[in-house]
Protein backbone atom coordinates (compact mmCIF):
# COMPACT_ATOMS: atom_id res chain seq x y z
CA UNK A 1 0.00 0.00 0.00
CA UNK A 2 1.39 3.64 -0.93
CA UNK A 3 -1.56 5.91 -0.98
CA UNK A 4 -3.45 7.30 2.25
CA UNK A 5 -6.44 6.36 0.76
CA UNK A 6 -5.80 3.15 0.37
CA UNK A 7 -4.72 2.77 3.64
CA UNK A 8 -8.08 4.43 5.03
CA UNK A 9 -10.05 2.11 2.71
CA UNK A 10 -8.23 -1.34 4.44
CA UNK A 11 -8.54 0.14 8.02
CA UNK A 12 -12.48 0.88 7.21
CA UNK A 13 -13.15 -2.66 6.02
CA UNK A 14 -10.95 -3.68 9.42
CA UNK A 15 -12.85 -1.69 11.48
CA UNK A 16 -16.16 -2.87 10.09
CA UNK A 17 -15.56 -6.35 11.09
CA UNK A 18 -14.90 -5.30 15.06
CA UNK A 19 -17.93 -6.97 17.17
CA UNK A 20 -19.53 -4.70 20.20
CA UNK A 21 -17.59 -7.05 22.94
CA UNK A 22 -13.89 -6.50 21.26
CA UNK A 23 -14.90 -2.89 20.95
CA UNK A 24 -15.30 -2.70 24.77
CA UNK A 25 -12.47 -5.31 25.83
CA UNK A 26 -9.78 -3.59 23.49
CA UNK A 27 -10.77 0.05 24.97
CA UNK A 28 -10.51 -1.30 28.48
CA UNK A 29 -7.40 -2.36 27.44
CA UNK A 30 -6.36 1.14 25.63
CA UNK A 31 -7.61 2.87 29.10
CA UNK A 32 -5.45 0.76 31.13
CA UNK A 33 -2.34 0.80 29.55
CA UNK A 34 -2.57 5.16 29.41
CA UNK A 35 -3.14 4.63 32.91
CA UNK A 36 -0.01 3.45 33.24
CA UNK A 37 2.40 5.94 32.14
CA UNK A 38 3.71 8.44 34.03
CA UNK A 39 2.35 11.65 31.94
CA UNK A 40 -0.91 10.46 32.39
CA UNK A 41 -0.52 10.52 36.45
CA UNK A 42 1.15 13.80 36.12
CA UNK A 43 -1.41 15.58 33.32
CA UNK A 44 -3.91 17.49 35.54
CA UNK A 45 -5.68 18.69 31.58
CA UNK A 46 -6.35 16.33 29.38
CA UNK A 47 -7.70 16.90 25.79
CA UNK A 48 -8.95 13.20 24.50
CA UNK A 49 -12.42 13.05 22.59
CA UNK A 50 -15.81 12.06 22.08
CA UNK A 51 -15.16 8.49 19.81
CA UNK A 52 -17.01 7.77 16.87
CA UNK A 53 -18.40 4.31 16.59
CA UNK A 54 -15.82 3.44 13.94
CA UNK A 55 -13.65 4.77 16.67
CA UNK A 56 -12.05 2.55 19.47
CA UNK A 57 -14.19 3.81 21.97
CA UNK A 58 -13.29 6.79 24.52
CA UNK A 59 -16.29 6.83 26.41
CA UNK A 60 -14.71 4.52 28.98
CA UNK A 61 -12.07 6.73 30.08
CA UNK A 62 -14.21 10.17 29.84
CA UNK A 63 -16.68 8.32 32.12
CA UNK A 64 -13.89 7.53 34.93
CA UNK A 65 -11.77 10.20 34.56
CA UNK A 66 -13.96 12.94 34.62
CA UNK A 67 -14.29 12.70 38.57
CA UNK A 68 -10.27 12.46 38.55
CA UNK A 69 -9.14 15.17 35.76
CA UNK A 70 -10.18 17.84 33.82
CA UNK A 71 -10.95 16.81 30.41
CA UNK A 72 -11.49 18.38 27.79
CA UNK A 73 -12.82 17.66 24.08
CA UNK A 74 -12.50 19.30 20.92
CA UNK A 75 -14.85 21.19 18.95
CA UNK A 76 -14.78 22.31 14.83
CA UNK A 77 -14.93 26.02 14.61
CA UNK A 78 -15.00 26.34 10.94
CA UNK A 79 -11.92 24.40 9.59
CA UNK A 80 -10.00 24.63 13.06
CA UNK A 81 -10.64 22.59 16.30
CA UNK A 82 -11.65 24.56 20.15
CA UNK A 83 -10.71 23.26 22.94
CA UNK A 84 -13.62 23.01 25.54
CA UNK A 85 -14.19 21.80 29.29
CA UNK A 86 -15.65 18.48 28.99
CA UNK A 87 -19.20 18.16 30.91
CA UNK A 88 -21.14 15.51 30.33
CA UNK A 89 -24.57 17.34 30.53
CA UNK A 90 -23.01 20.09 28.24
CA UNK A 91 -22.66 18.20 24.92
CA UNK A 92 -24.43 18.38 21.37
CA UNK A 93 -23.75 16.41 18.28
CA UNK A 94 -21.86 18.48 15.87
CA UNK A 95 -19.66 18.58 13.17
CA UNK A 96 -19.24 15.53 11.42
CA UNK A 97 -21.95 14.12 13.96
CA UNK A 98 -19.83 13.51 16.62
CA UNK A 99 -20.25 14.65 20.30
CA UNK A 100 -19.37 18.08 21.12
CA UNK A 101 -19.02 20.25 24.47
CA UNK A 102 -20.60 23.35 25.03
CA UNK A 103 -18.73 26.26 26.60
CA UNK A 104 -15.99 28.44 26.28
CA UNK A 105 -12.74 27.40 24.39
CA UNK A 106 -9.76 27.33 26.84
CA UNK A 107 -5.72 27.26 25.39
CA UNK A 108 -4.18 24.45 23.87
CA UNK A 109 -1.08 25.43 25.74
CA UNK A 110 -3.37 24.39 29.06
CA UNK A 111 -3.00 20.85 27.85
CA UNK A 112 -0.97 18.58 30.08
CA UNK A 113 -1.72 15.35 27.61
CA UNK A 114 -3.28 15.10 24.65
CA UNK A 115 -4.73 11.28 23.23
CA UNK A 116 -5.37 11.72 19.61
CA UNK A 117 -7.83 9.62 17.52
CA UNK A 118 -6.51 8.35 13.84
CA UNK A 119 -7.04 6.52 10.74
CA UNK A 120 -3.46 4.66 11.30
CA UNK A 121 -0.24 5.41 13.04
CA UNK A 122 3.32 3.99 12.41
CA UNK A 123 5.76 2.62 14.48
CA UNK A 124 7.57 6.31 14.01
CA UNK A 125 4.88 7.81 15.57
CA UNK A 126 3.30 9.17 12.22
CA UNK A 127 -0.64 9.94 12.55
CA UNK A 128 -2.91 9.27 9.89
CA UNK A 129 -5.96 11.18 9.78
CA UNK A 130 -9.40 11.40 8.10
CA UNK A 131 -7.77 13.85 5.41
CA UNK A 132 -8.89 17.46 7.33
CA UNK A 133 -5.96 18.08 8.79
CA UNK A 134 -7.92 19.61 11.76
CA UNK A 135 -5.47 17.81 14.39
CA UNK A 136 -2.38 18.72 12.39
CA UNK A 137 -3.36 22.62 13.01
CA UNK A 138 -4.01 21.88 16.70
CA UNK A 139 -1.39 20.00 17.50
CA UNK A 140 1.40 21.80 15.80
CA UNK A 141 0.38 24.40 18.98
CA UNK A 142 0.51 22.24 21.85
CA UNK A 143 3.65 20.92 23.61
CA UNK A 144 1.54 18.51 26.06
CA UNK A 145 2.77 14.78 25.12
CA UNK A 146 0.26 13.50 22.11
CA UNK A 147 -0.66 10.10 22.60
CA UNK A 148 -2.41 8.50 19.47
CA UNK A 149 -4.73 5.53 20.08
CA UNK A 150 -6.24 2.86 17.60
CA UNK A 151 -6.94 -1.25 17.45
CA UNK A 152 -4.03 -3.47 17.00
CA UNK A 153 -5.20 -3.48 13.04
CA UNK A 154 -4.26 0.22 13.01
CA UNK A 155 -0.55 -0.04 13.77
CA UNK A 156 2.10 -0.16 10.54
CA UNK A 157 5.58 -0.49 10.52
CA UNK A 158 4.92 2.83 7.83
CA UNK A 159 2.00 4.74 6.79
CA UNK A 160 2.46 7.67 4.16
CA UNK A 161 3.22 10.84 5.85
CA UNK A 162 3.87 14.80 4.60
CA UNK A 163 6.07 17.57 6.23
CA UNK A 164 2.84 19.11 8.20
CA UNK A 165 1.72 15.87 9.75
CA UNK A 166 2.25 15.96 13.21
CA UNK A 167 3.84 13.17 14.99
CA UNK A 168 3.08 11.14 18.10
CA UNK A 169 5.32 11.05 21.08
CA UNK A 170 3.68 7.62 22.00
CA UNK A 171 0.91 5.01 20.07
CA UNK A 172 -0.99 2.83 22.40
CA UNK A 173 -3.28 -0.22 21.20
CA UNK A 174 -4.81 -3.13 23.28
CA UNK A 175 -1.38 -4.99 22.72
CA UNK A 176 1.45 -2.28 22.34
CA UNK A 177 2.76 1.01 24.48
CA UNK A 178 4.97 2.38 21.90
CA UNK A 179 7.11 5.58 23.57
CA UNK A 180 8.38 7.37 20.94
CA UNK A 181 9.56 10.86 22.21
CA UNK A 182 9.74 12.33 26.29
CA UNK A 183 8.74 15.89 25.46
CA UNK A 184 10.61 18.90 26.57
CA UNK A 185 8.06 19.45 29.10
CA UNK A 186 8.63 16.10 30.84
CA UNK A 187 12.55 16.32 31.12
Amino acid sequence: MTSKQEFRQLIKERKSKVCPAQHIKEAIMVKEKIEQLQWFNYAQNILSYHSLPDEISTHIHLNDWYTKKNLYLPRVNELNLEIIKYNPSQIKIGAFNAYEPIGTPTSPQEMDLIIVPGIAFDKNGNRMGRGKGYYDRLLTNCNAPKIGIGYDFQLFDNIPSEPHDVKMDAIITPSNIIILNTPATWQ
